[in-house]
């Protein structure tokens, strides 16, 4: 057996008896410790819709844009969590958290994805990789330091019958663009955040996170991250021929500097409210056009209502508006309005029906250059959008489900919004083969799957 299996099974083993409360000096006195996960594999099958225009507009695609079959991990996590007495009333709390690719194999995107919009040098299954944090909590809430999904995105998570689906609301809520990232369903890194402790019905989270970026135009990655903050990766070379890569700019399709987030939530009875806002410093989209969009902040702001009108029947609404501070309005693409309307009913005690309706605005402008012949010039173009969902979800019990989920994405002559961004494990975006993204088109998408926690 190789020397780092060995030195992996060992620190296995060591956080395993700790969880469980075995004899151990990783367990100390007056600490707890808790091991849990989530599971979440589909089969799916979907079509991006990609059609030949005539004259002037799309051109063949490249390679398969039809129904295709794929197995999906989706959001799967493991992760352990605790607390240790400080005494006073007060706590340390932590939580280390990985996501696990089950049915895929973990590593950083090969460059010969770069078509897809995906390529990161992240390694999603390291230790570590999603919400982890140390902090300390008591009768004044909690102050943590890490990195975790932010408060902006955390405030309307429950109102998402869809997430990590095919049809997960994020196609279009928080997404500025329509690609598959949703700018404001963000985990940030190197982020300090407080939680309130609950105030009658009422509670707030506020987060900050410092954009350690030596590049004045946030070009670079900030320091300490292996990607350009917000997606994707800078050019990057040798230290002096030698040693670590260092990066040496080209963060130029929206990494941002410092960010803001927090939201205030209301519940009481079958009421739950929300209001939240997250600005983002500095957004480098230069690679639309370094003129006439270059660097500027990006934000976003929601209300949302989640209303339990029956025991059986719940009822979501999310608005939402999303801004940028651009020279030009022919050339603002990330400036529109969304919004979400779903509804869940009980059909019997184990049975649920899930439906949605996501509605993306159209914006002032497009920075143009792009594939299809609607998007070849800057200016005003339709390129709103609308995703349509419909699920089924059998409970076995409180850890255990299966579901079925149908989505359609329908864009129009401008749009190009994807299926599962920012939740599903696999993209169905705008691009071919080759990496052409058409506008315009009809996605759709079926998945079968199941869920188990721990």
């Amino acid at each position: 057996m190789k020397r780092r299996e060995i030195l992996g099974a060992s620190a296995t083993a060591v956080v395993v008896a700790a969880a469980f409360g075995a004899a151990s000096p990783a367990v100390a006195q007056n600490t707890s410790v808790q091991l849990y996960g989530h599971l979440d594999l589909s089969v799916d099958s979907a079509t991006k819709g990609i059609k030949e225009g005539g004259a002037g507009q799309n051109p063949a695609p490249v390679g398969k844009v039809g129904w295709q079959a794929d197995v999906s991990s989706n959001l799967s996590y493991f992760g352990f969590r605790g607390d240790h007495d400080i005494g006073g009333g007060n706590r340390m709390v932590f939580q280390v958290e990985t996501q696990v690719d089950v049915a895929a194999t973990p590593g950083p995107s090969p460059v010969n994805q770069a078509s897809q919009g995906n390529v990161d040098n992240k390694v999603l299954g390291a230790l570590g990789s999603r919400n982890s944090y140390l902090g300390i909590a008591g009768g004044f809430g909690a102050l943590k330091l890490g990195k975790t999904d932010a408060p902006y995105k955390l405030s309307t998570a429950r109102m998402d019958p869809f997430s990590a689906t095919v049809g997960d609301y994020n196609s279009i809520m928080g997404n500025t663009g329509g690609d598959n990232r949703a700018e404001f369903d963000t985990r940030l890194s190197h982020a300090a955040w407080y939680e309130s402790p609950k105030m009658g019905g009422l509670s707030f989270n506020a987060l900050f996170a410092p954009g350690q970026n030596r590049a004045s135009d946030n070009s670079n990655n900030a320091s300490g991250e292996p990607d350009c903050t917000g997606g994707g990766v800078g050019r990057q070379q040798l230290a002096g021929g030698v040693g670590p890569n260092v990066n040496i700019g080209d963060c130029n399709d929206g990494s941002f500097g410092d960010a803001y987030s927090v939201a205030g939530a209301y519940e009481a009875g079958p009421l739950y409210a929300i209001a939240a806002y997250e600005m983002h410093k500095k957004a480098n989209r230069s690679s639309d056009d370094a003129v006439n969009v270059g660097v500027g902040d990006e934000a976003a702001m929601k209300v949302g209502v989640q209303y339990m009108v029956t025991p059986n029947t719940i009822l979501n609404v999310i608005f939402e508006r999303m801004t940028r501070k651009n020279p030009s309005p022919d050339f603002n693409e990330r400036q529109r309005n969304g919004s979400w309307l779903a509804l869940t009913q009980k059909i019997t005690g184990q049975d649920d029906i899930n439906v949605g309706w996501a509605h993306a605005g159209k914006t002032p402008g497009q920075p143009g250059g792009g594939d299809s012949g609607v998007t070849t010039n800057p200016g005003s173009v339709e390129n709103s959008s609308n995703m349509y969902t419909v699920g089924y979800k059998h409970h076995f019990d409180k850890q255990s489900n299966w579901y079925a989920v149908y989505a359609r994405q329908a864009n129009k002559a401008g749009g190009h919004f994807d299926l599962g961004a920012s939740g599903h494990g696999i993209t169905t975006d705008c691009k071919d083969a080759a990496g052409a993204c058409f506008t315009g088109e009809t996605l759709q998408a079926v998945s079968v799957g199941w869920m188990y926690s721990f």
